[in-house]
């Protein structure tokens, strides 16, 4: 939780502004906005995976650019033996060069336990809900940052050390490094990466202030409805694997591309790259005290189809920034 002397020093910043006569600096008005999202991201980011009711309704959410209804109702939501069985197998066979090879490329796949830890498949209700239809691009981000001042997505190589996580090395991470305000040129269209959930937050709030609306992330609940409908199917587009469906590591760019590129990809309800292309952060935490971390939801670029199931999620912690991680927005 943030401290209490950060809310203070903002009342007193708000007291300073009534009292002075000459007139606020733009850097000086760019500080306290900044402090006042920290102070919002503050309060935010302790949430959980109960359900929540949206205040709009269809109408309303159909009349904002961008954002797609999804109905109230039950979903089938989880994993149960015989999907996660799916996923190692085709994952295998998503890596392997040869036939010879997906048994073991599999076995080394379930020693650990990739899928194991999914929640069991299940039946669920939720109210309805309006999220965007496309992930925040490179683009979006810019008028943000132009806006406020806040960071950029980037990343020492240090800090990327650090992380642990890596897979990638810091070689393949530079692309996506935004020089000063500007990103990666021809990348506009492209989801934004190398932000942390604190980042996704801001952002969130930032834009509500913008647009009079209030905009958070989905849950993971909501976000797994909205990839795989009230159906219970694997992918965007059903259960089966297909190759051609996104961008994953064997088909694409071996990088981000542009949203919604792959028309597959998009959910029963019209939302885009819902499998493939990037992670996504979700409001949910992991019940971990005093260190909880994020779930995301979703695969990336370079992940082989298993992962790609609208069932599989895994959590890293909130000030993780990878080339891998993106976000959507909810409206409610």
């Amino acid at each position: 939780m943030i401290k209490p002397i950060i809310k203070t020093l903002i009342n007193l910043l708000h007291l300073l502004i009534k009292s002075r006569t000459k007139p606020i600096s733009k850097g000086f008005v760019v500080a306290l906005f900044n402090l006042s999202l920290v102070y919002q991201v503050g309060c935010q980011a302790v949430v959980d995976n109960s359900v929540r009711q949206t205040q709009i309704t269809q109408e309303t959410c159909e009349r904002q650019a961008g954002f797609t209804w999804v109905a109230g109702g039950d979903f089938i939501a989880g994993s149960d033996t015989a999907e996660r069985d799916y996923a190692y197998r085709i994952s295998a066979e998503g890596f392997a060069n040869s036939s010879e090879q997906v048994a073991q490329i599999e076995a080394g796949y379930r020693a650990q336990g990739w899928f194991d830890r999914e929640p069991e498949r299940r039946k669920l209700s939720l109210p309805p809900f309006c999220l965007s239809e496309n992930l925040i691009t490179n683009a979006d981000y810019q008028v943000f940052v132009r806006a406020t001042g806040h960071r950029v997505p980037d990343i020492s190589a240090a800090d990327y050390q650090a992380q642990g996580f890596l897979v990638h090395s810091y070689a393949e991470v530079e692309p996506y490094l935004w020089q000063g305000d500007r990103y990666p040129a021809g990348k506009g269209e492209h989801p934004v990466v190398l932000v942390s959930y604190e980042d996704a937050l801001a952002y969130a709030a930032w834009r509500s202030q913008r647009d009079g609306v209030s905009y958070r992330l989905p849950t993971a609940l909501e976000w797994e409805k909205a990839a795989r409908g009230p159906d219970g199917r694997y992918f965007p587009w059903g259960n089966e694997w297909r190759n051609d469906a996104t961008n994953w590591a064997k088909n694409g760019p071996y990088g981000t591309s542009a949203i919604a590129t792959f028309p597959a990809s998009r959910s029963p309800y019209g939302i885009e790259d819902m499998a493939g292309n990037v992670f996504e952060y979700t409001s949910t935490l992991t019940d971990v005290p005093d260190n909880p971390e994020v779930i995301l939801k979703g695969c990336g670029w370079d992940d082989y189809p298993g992962f790609c199931r609208a069932a599989y999620q895994h959590d890293r912690p909130v000030n993780s920034r990878h080339i891998l991680f993106g976000f959507r927005l909810l409206l409610e």
